[in-house]
């Protein structure tokens, strides 16, 4: 089957979509199957249900390059050692994957240990936007974790580390940056010395001025030619006798090199939320903003009591406030058929907050299992 795909990928250039139901997929033929999707430009979407991998490689197709915008990984058994995977593949301080918008991760067997792996994930995506975990085992704690993430959350000690050293990183290159648009400058900056030089020595003595300009006509009229390749001669002297200078001026394509250096950093700035401006400090902790980048969360069908159910309802009420001035926030939250009762005070009031911004709300209607699995 690997050699096949190998095969036949390529030649399918207008290829969105794969799916394997219960196909017998090994650890070995995903890696292979990853290898091969690079070659495939339009592929985005790809659904790998029913396949047990011993050693958990599913998270190979959620890689930093990976171009996939849609996965599903349903009924694999995973575990919390496959969420940890997972996890690190979604966001570490120095990585993140950028193009997965919808990931589905129902029906397997994720724990709560698994559920905060995931939520670590969260930290620092800025491109998921639909996340099931429906059909756990996640309990209060793997929740608590989750709802934790999508506000503002404090930084841990080795997070703030890292954040000094991100800002140093950044500090140096901008001083390398400005280095460099000094270097490009100065010689440019002593291009006028040239003519200055020139008019200070010819202030030493009108008499050779008036000579040079007795001696120019009479050049012009012999040998016309002659008087060419003079003032050639003196442009090219003017242009390299500069006093201590360079011999060469420096080419002007190093500029849009300190262009790209000043980007970088700005780059990095939007891309890494450890370098977010808006970091707070109180408490004696950074505070780092929350994920808002998440819209929908599934999380119908596992073992969450009412104790988690405040969390969510204070993240609710905060993103109805506005978020301290920030946009985005869930727009849809599933909760049903967890170890709670449906009439619950808390419940009541989360489906209140999530039927004024949820889109499939509007008919008033409890959301079925297949709407969340979509999701």
């Amino acid at each position: 089957m690997s050699r096949v795909l190998q095969r036949m990928l390529p030649s399918l250039s207008k290829l969105q979509s794969l799916q394997f139901w219960q196909a017998g997929l090994t650890d070995q033929t995903v890696i292979s199957f990853m290898n091969t999707t690079s070659l495939c430009s339009n592929l985005s979407s790809v659904t790998l249900e029913g396949n047990f991998l011993p050693k958990q490689s599913y998270h190979l197709l959620l890689s930093e390059d990976s171009v996939l915008t849609h996965l599903s990984l349903r009924n694999n058994q995973m575990g919390d050692e496959g969420a940890r995977l997972i996890g690190s593949a979604l966001s570490t301080t120095r990585s993140a994957n950028k193009n997965l918008r919808s990931l589905n991760l129902s029906f397997n067997s994720i724990g709560d240990a698994g559920a905060k792996y995931i939520a670590q994930g969260l930290r620092y995506n800025r491109a998921l936007l639909f996340l099931s975990l429906s059909n756990n085992w996640i309990g209060d704690a793997g929740a608590a974790d989750l709802a934790t993430i999508l506000r503002d959350f404090a930084l841990t000690h080795e997070e703030v580390v890292e954040r000094r050293k991100l800002q140093l990183e950044r500090a140096q290159l901008s001083l390398q940056s400005s280095f460099v648009l000094d270097s490009d400058r100065s010689p440019s900056d002593q291009l006028p010395s040239v003519p200055s030089s020139s008019s200070l020595s010819s202030s030493k003595g009108k008499k050779k001025e008036t000579n040079k300009k007795a001696e120019k006509p009479a050049a012009t009229k012999e040998n016309p030619k002659l008087n060419k390749k003079s003032s050639d001669v003196k442009v090219s002297q003017s242009k390299g006798s500069k006093p201590g200078g360079k011999e060469k001026q420096p080419p002007l394509q190093e500029v849009p090199e300190v262009k790209s250096s000043t980007s970088l950093i700005e780059m990095e700035e939007t891309i890494n939320p450890l370098l977010d401006q808006s970091v707070q400090y109180k408490e004696g902790k950074l505070f780092l903003p929350g994920n808002t980048t998440l819209v929908s969360l599934n999380l119908a069908g596992n073992k969450i009591t009412e104790k988690s159910l405040p969390l969510f309802l204070k993240l609710l009420q905060m993103q109805s406030e506005g978020g301290g001035g920030r946009g985005g926030g869930l727009l849809r939250l599933c909760l049903q058929r967890n170890s709670f009762p449906s009439d619950c005070k808390y419940y009541v009031k989360i489906k209140e907050l999530i039927k004024l911004v949820d889109p499939l709300e509007k008919n008033n209607h409890e959301p079925t299992e297949e709407e969340g699995q979509k999701s």
